[in-house]
């Protein structure tokens, strides 16, 4: 996040000739308070969300070649993308995730972050014609610009998934919660828009609270900002995945956080197939402030 001049494309060369699209996200409207959103069935007259929205139309540029040039990375904006075959081919069994997509996962966020280790406590399967926010075996792609974590619900996931005295001592050096998404088809409908760390201001952030059966999370939604600048990968394919941060505790100037939502593509086939991906999150820890 920065307070400071707007990120301009004049600061690359390259970034004001990338081929872009627009198209509307959904903002929170200011002045809207805390917003709410259940993970479970409401209780009768309570609505699913709470806040109320407001499409703002963005340009949204092609991200490849930045990432090409490591301009688009984890530390500097916040998200990058990567080549990266699993070898799991087949995602409908929970158990077959859990043990082979979720150890590759680690190995694999082991080696582009450098982190001494990797947590990973949960994953989301979305399905654009099928998902729901009903179930949570399989949800709908989220329409809103978000966050999924704040300081205090990602300090909170550490003392979740480690024993006590390893959670105080991991709370005491670096640590972070990144977001390993791929698609499971090429995505052709309701793809990825991802803000740069480096055009947010910590005044467009408002924490938000997720309501569990049995808890209480926090995220942040945001409110618009003309110096937001958004990013995407057209018809990212399954050997290929995006790598978000969605926390980081170093606060030298790294990105700490993106948004990120999904959008509706003007230039697709309202015929295309529906948008089918997994998402992965994992605490990474380093052995060092």
């Amino acid at each position: 996040m920065s307070s400071a001049s707007p990120f301009s494309p004049h600061e690359h060369p390259l970034i004001a000739t990338l081929p872009s699209v627009e198209a509307e996200l959904n903002y929170l409207k200011p002045g809207q308070g805390r917003p709410a959103s259940y993970t479970f069935e409401p209780p009768p007259g309570t609505p699913w969300v709470t806040g109320e929205l407001e499409a703002r139309r963005v340009a949204i540029r092609d991200g490849r070649p930045l990432v090409a040039l490591r301009e688009l990375s984890l530390d500097r904006s916040g998200f990058t993308q990567i080549a990266h075959r699993s070898v799991l081919a087949d995602f409908s069994q929970d158990a077959t995730i859990r043990d082979i997509y979720y150890r590759e996962s680690e190995a694999l966020l082991r080696d582009v972050t450098g982190a001494e280790k990797i947590v990973v406590f949960d994953h989301t399967l979305r399905d654009s014609a099928q998902g729901s926010r009903r179930t949570s075996e399989l949800r709908e792609p989220v329409r809103r610009v978000h966050d999924d974590q704040t300081p205090a619900s990602a300090r909170r996931r550490v003392t979740d998934h480690l024993p006590p005295d390893e959670a105080a001592e991991r709370l005491a050096k670096r640590f972070a919660i990144v977001n390993l998404w791929r698609p499971l088809a090429t995505v052709e409908r309701l793809p990825l828009a991802l803000c740069d760390a480096r055009s947010i201001d910590a005044v467009d952030l408002v924490p938000s609270d997720l309501i569990y059966p049995d808890k209480v999370g926090e995220t942040y939604s945001f409110t618009w900002n003309p110096k937001h600048r958004w990013y995407w990968f057209p018809r990212l394919r399954p050997d290929e995945a995006l790598l978000l941060k969605i926390f980081d505790s170093r606060e030298d100037g790294t990105a700490r956080l993106t948004a990120h939502t999904a959008f509706e593509d003007p230039t697709g086939s309202p015929e295309a197939p529906p948008r089918r991906s997994i998402e992965l999150r994992a605490l990474v820890f380093w052995d060092k402030p």
